[in-house]
């Protein structure tokens, strides 16, 4: 197996280090994977963007209107992104039946907490780097997101 290579296995009776599992899903070119060991759980979110960025300059097709002007709205000067600064679950609101923390529309103030993280366990409140109104809500409720993936489109107060 010359040039290959193989992802590490933990002996019997070893837990998986987080760089296995991370090995691992390179080796597999796996989206995602998690592993539980030991009462341990190890998971992996991996973005596969080049495919995608790779398959847009392949075939640049004419974007249709409402997609063209979501886009726009995405890259406006004088918009603030807010990113994620972990892997985890985004949640809108501390409970399915509670009022998520902002919607669009919303003014915010800077400190304001936006959304929560879910990461190994513990709820990680993700809050505003500056004040004014949100203008976009880039991911839905209890999906995955990656570290630096955009969440939030702010207008700055002026």
């Amino acid at each position: 197996m010359a040039g290959k290579k193989r992802a590490a296995r933990p002996a019997a009776g070893q837990q998986w280090t987080p760089k296995q599992v991370v090995d691992l899903a390179m080796a597999h070119d796996l989206a995602e994977l998690e592993v539980e060991t030991g009462g341990v759980r190890v998971r992996v979110v991996r973005r596969h963007a080049p495919a995608v960025a790779a398959q847009a300059a392949a075939a640049p097709a004419a974007l249709p209107q409402a997609e063209g002007a979501e886009h726009a709205a995405e890259t406006a000067p004088g918009t603030v992104t807010i990113e994620a600064p972990m892997v985890g679950t985004f949640y809108r609101a501390t409970s399915p039946e509670a009022a998520p923390f902002v919607s669009e529309g919303d003014t915010i103030k800077e400190g304001q907490t936006l959304c929560i993280i879910e990461a190994m366990k513990l709820m990680n409140e993700i809050e505003s780097k500056v004040a004014g109104r949100v203008v976009k809500i880039l991911v839905e409720n209890a999906q995955p997101v990656e570290f630096g993936q955009p969440l939030f489109l702010l207008e700055p107060r002026r």
